[in-house]
């Protein structure tokens, strides 16, 4: 599946669109806030789906960020209730790089503060995994650990790990996991992975964050030229339609920022500029869900705040995921601090004549 020409990411596109559509009905979301739709899963397992961008020869589907981008978008759209993310992009992607076997059932991860030890019998792992989704259904919790010498990957069986309850806005089960155990092998990898770990997931967020505004979008399009006020429909009022072409402009930045990430770390997250690129998509996604979600249920009116409507499916995960692996804040800060390293990097000559600014221009354009 590597190097796939337009058509056939086209061709994928179809194929993982029409299970979601399938399965991802308002009556079954409902039936599967807080766990992993299994029909859903198995679907997508076998047809390959769930394994896109993790390598064939560790168990994967093969293909790329750009592929793996592609499937996330999608159930970012139809709000699918299965951890495509933490089964590809993030534990998929921890197994492989540590070369351990990804397993038939699903995998998860979180942010972790994991220790590991050397003990008889293997390594002794402490610590906590923060937010981890679909603890209760999946078979194995992969995270990185810290060790004396470095840091390792560490593969548990949630079966027995205590876990802390937890759900987010939109009711998916964000557990933490109480860790303290031995487990046979640690693989080492290299110091960078946390590191590269916690990008990948702040991507993924952003990923899914675009596929829920494209969604909400087309459900406030759909609304406003069905929904009928004083004799017409309430998108031939101009102030509906300023409104919903606000959204379209955050819809549209949100996508633009997410995809600018895509082709930046493509060729790999320690690559110039990814963490930027990362961290510019974190911010501007997170931006336009909370304006795209205020937008859509200001259109809605009341019908959009009930349970039963279809809306809160994505404004609800636009809430929780816009915070998960770091929130606006956070990655604001980082993009601060790179523009300060930036311009504190300029030569003395550019910081007399007041030029230190263009020192900014790479950050920009991903140079």
């Amino acid at each position: 599946m590597n190097g796939m020409t337009a058509d056939e990411r086209a061709a994928l596109a179809a194929a993982v669109g029409e299970v979601f559509t399938r399965y991802c009905t308002p009556e079954r979301l409902a039936r599967h806030e807080d766990r992993v739709d299994p029909e859903l899963w198995a679907a997508l397992a076998d047809s390959g789906f769930t394994g896109i961008g993790v390598p064939e020869a560790a168990g994967g589907s093969g293909g790329g960020l750009t592929e793996a981008a592609l499937v996330l978008r999608l159930a970012g759209s139809h709000a699918a209730p299965v951890p495509l993310a933490e089964a590809s992009l993030l534990g998929g992607w921890l197994l492989a790089e540590a070369g351990l076997p990804l397993p038939r059932g699903i995998v998860t991860t979180g942010p972790a503060d994991l220790s590991a030890r050397p003990v008889a019998g293997g390594w002794e792992v402490t610590g906590t995994v923060r937010r981890v989704p679909a603890a209760a259904d999946a078979e194995l919790l992969v995270a990185p650990a810290t060790t004396a010498d470095g840091t390792v990957v560490v593969a548990l069986p949630l079966a027995g790990l205590p876990r802390s309850d937890g759900r987010s806005v939109a009711g998916e089960a964000r557990d933490a996991v109480a860790v303290a155990t031995v487990v046979p092998t640690a693989a080492p990898v290299p110091d960078t992975t946390a590191d590269e770990l916690r990008l990948r997931g702040a991507l993924s967020r952003a990923l899914l964050i675009a596929g829920a505004l494209d969604r909400v979008l087309d459900l406030t399009i759909r609304y406003a030229r069905e929904r009928s006020q004083f004799g017409r429909p309430i998108a031939a009022f101009q102030a509906v339609q300023q409104q919903v072409a606000a959204l379209a402009a955050e819809a549209a930045a949100a996508g633009a920022a997410a995809d600018a990430a895509v082709r930046t770390c493509e060729d790999g997250f320690s690559t110039a500029g990814a963490a930027f690129a990362v961290a510019a998509a974190k911010v501007r996604t997170a931006q336009a869900a909370g304006t795209g979600a205020a937008i859509a249920h200001q259109v809605h009116g009341a019908l959009g705040f009930t349970h039963e409507h279809r809306l809160r499916f994505s404004t609800t995960r636009l809430w929780a995921w816009r915070s998960e692996w770091g929130s606006e804040a956070a990655w604001s800060e980082e993009l601060a601090d790179a523009a300060f390293r930036a311009v504190g990097q300029a030569s003395g000559q550019d910081r007399e004549n007041g030029e230190a600014l263009w020192a900014l221009w790479p950050l920009v354009v991903g140079a």
